[in-house]
């Protein structure tokens, strides 16, 4: 199975972690991948395009199917292999209802954090302003305050005891914010989420290369 599937993928990047996560979770594993450069700009060559025609990572085939969105392919893997590897969308509504609810709300999460991590980077020098820096770092720190109280009341993982969808989807976004810097003792419930899912198998298994050879960046630790 897993032998008909391709994926090209960037260290460190947050929806090329999910997939790999999500492939070790459901014992996937001896699938082909390659590992490109985003500073090579490797994302951009004829290879890539192929599968993903605008030039992004992660560009992820299944037989037949093209899916490089991460959401999509990680509902799409556990649907078609749902009796393989661990079950990861509960049977209970009220634990569905909050996974789903904590998998989207994901999206909102990663938008303040790229809003503050690729100010510089977005924004041309002569457009920066230390108002908008100053704006950005204040939307964030109200949006780490909502996850640190949805995690004070949830048993280590996303949506209860049991490591779900959710948890795939949203740790390598959390992962990310630690990265970068984000202060343990001022968000002890995502500090503690953190480390408490780092060492798990399939997280362990795919932790980005790069991370391992690189020293993390301090962007975060002002929020």
């Amino acid at each position: 199975m897993a032998k008909d599937m391709t994926l090209l993928w960037g260290s460190g990047s947050p929806p090329c972690w999910r997939i790999q996560i999500m492939l070790e979770e459901k014992q996937l594993q001896g699938y082909n991948q390659k590992l490109l450069a985003f500073e090579k700009k490797e994302h951009k060559s004829q290879e890539v395009l192929d599968i993903n025609p605008r030039g992004q990572l992660p560009a992820f085939k299944c037989g037949n199917h093209i899916l490089n969105e991460s959401y999509a392919a990680c509902f799409f893997l556990e649907n078609q292999y749902k009796s393989q590897g661990n079950k990861l969308i509960p049977d209970s509504p009220d634990a569905q209802a909050l996974m789903y609810q904590r998998m989207f709300e994901a999206f909102t999460l990663g938008q303040k954090m790229a809003d503050v991590i690729y100010y510089n980077y977005k924004v041309p020098e002569e457009e920066r302003h230390d108002s908008a820096v100053q704006r950005n770092k204040e939307a964030l720190t109200a949006e780490l305050k909502l996850w640190e109280g949805y995690l004070n009341k949830t048993d280590c993982c996303l949506a209860g005891k049991e490591f779900t969808l959710a948890d795939v989807l949203v740790f390598p976004g959390v992962a990310y914010l630690f990265r970068f810097g984000l202060c343990s003792e001022r968000y002890p419930a995502l500090a503690k989420y953190y480390t408490s899912l780092k060492d798990r198998p399939s997280i362990k298994a795919t932790w980005p290369p790069t991370w391992q050879s690189t020293p993390a960046q301090d962007t975060l630790k002002t929020v």
